[in-house]
């Protein structure tokens, strides 16, 4: 589904991302961990055309993404929910919504699809975005990016400062996804909601993708999130 091959990008003559290369199928969720600083929003931005690429190339199936302007890589299918959720805070709930719907011009039955999957929204629709709670702006912010219909989703630290019940509520919502054949990259600092619902996961270091292994793995060995997370406890039930 999305395949990257021996990626780099940065900022003008700063190199960030150094030769990342991995793949992700069709439902399947596949999380990007590793310190700050280390290229995980960098890994996303780049995919979505935000940071130029300067080797290697992106691709969506059989279409290179990685030639494209950014504006054009929403309509081919990615959907990007960036790290503090950027919504259009004066606009409402439904306007939010509706930007999400004309980038590939989806009609009310996808609307209706995502506001099943996220009801409390529903009731939101009129709303000025800029006053909901912060877990509801995480769950607009997912629910826009879904009204393009993705194929693959990218998710940079949708848990972020939210409170369990609402994480929970994430973590449900990207399972579905999943389950309905969406490829998703999640990058999370939040180890334990990482591995909730990854199957596989990429450790990044200094814009190198150092080592991916399979959730069952880190499970058994706990070696990887020491050497490039730093932490070494799992404490999750991850999904079956």
């Amino acid at each position: 589904m999305l395949r990257l091959d021996q990626v780099e990008s940065g900022f003008g003559a700063l190199k960030v991302l150094r030769g990342v290369s991995f793949e992700v199928a069709a439902g399947e969720v596949f999380c990007l961990l590793g310190r700050n600083g280390a290229g995980k929003t960098s890994t996303l931005k780049t995919i979505m055309g935000l940071m130029r690429v300067t080797a290697g190339s992106i691709h969506l199936g059989d279409e290179c993404v990685s030639i494209l302007p950014a504006f054009a890589v929403p309509r081919r299918g990615i959907g990007y929910v960036p790290q503090g959720r950027r919504l259009f805070a004066e606009l409402t709930v439904a306007e939010n919504l509706q930007i999400g719907l004309m980038t590939r011009d989806s009609d009310a039955t996808v609307l209706d699809k995502v506001l099943t999957l996220f009801p409390l929204l529903r009731d939101r629709l009129p709303q000025r975005s800029g006053t909901l709670s912060g877990g509801e702006q995480q769950m607009l912010a997912m629910a826009r990016a879904l009204c393009l219909r993705p194929r693959v989703l990218l998710l940079d630290e949708p848990t972020e400062g939210l409170m369990p019940s609402m994480i929970a509520r994430i973590q449900e919502a990207v399972l579905e996804l999943k389950s309905e054949g969406v490829a998703i990259v999640l990058v999370e600092q939040r180890v334990d909601a990482a591995l909730a619902v990854a199957d596989r996961v990429g450790f990044l270091e200094n814009g190198r993708l150092m080592a991916v292994v399979n959730r069952a793995e880190i499970a058994a060995d706990t070696a990887l999130l020491q050497r490039y997370v730093g932490v070494d406890v799992v404490t999750t039930k991850p999904h079956p």
